[in-house]
């Protein structure tokens, strides 16, 4: 039952914000859109931004679970901006209201996983041309650089709108930093 009442919640909350921005939305609306009292909706959630980042990790994290490695990176990332995409009413409500720090703070965590994943990946290959190893601390500086690319790429997407074609967006990224991420890490192995 937790987890339909959970869904439930889900439900109403992008109902809501389809019509309404967050920042004018209660919980109470939430409970009575959802036909349960205040007090479940505080059973599982602490405030509404909990349930905000609730429903990022459970409907965008695991389109990307298989898509962490250096062949994969781009459908990854292409499935973070589909899913934007495809929830782009409650996604553009987010953006514009006082919960954009979260969308943001979801958009970074799930992009830094993907992307270091990849780093750890390539500094463990022998893609490389110079033997050595990377630390842990150059291998956070750069997936933190690409992150932040790459989710401004995306926050400049969704605030134009979301109207150019996300597989456009990724083919042209995809053939801006071929390459670029093991050079990095070549700058960066200690030998």
């Amino acid at each position: 039952m937790s987890s339909m009442t959970k869904k439930q919640l889900t439900v109403s909350l992008k109902k809501l914000m389809s019509k309404l921005s967050l920042d004018k939305i209660t919980v109470k609306d939430i409970a009575l859109d959802c036909g349960v009292n205040r007090q479940t909706f505080y059973y599982h959630f602490q405030d509404i931004y909990e349930l905000l980042g609730y429903i990022f990790k459970t409907e965008a994290l695991g389109a990307i679970r298989d898509y962490k490695t250096y062949e994969t990176w781009q459908l990854g990332f292409l499935k973070i901006f589909k899913y934007v995409e495809d929830n782009k009413a409650f996604c553009l409500s987010t953006f514009c209201s006082l919960g954009r720090d979260h969308l943001e703070q979801f958009l970074n965590d799930v992009t830094f996983d993907l992307l270091y994943s990849v780093v750890e990946e390539l500094s463990n290959s022998n893609t490389t041309s110079r033997s050595g190893i990377i630390s842990k601390e150059d291998k956070i500086f750069i997936a933190n650089f690409y992150t932040y690319a790459f989710v401004s790429l995306l926050l400049a997407w969704l605030k134009s709108g979301a109207k150019e074609n996300p597989e456009h967006i990724i083919d042209k990224l995809s053939k801006l930093i071929d390459g670029d991420i093991s050079r990095a890490i070549e700058k960066y192995t200690q030998v």
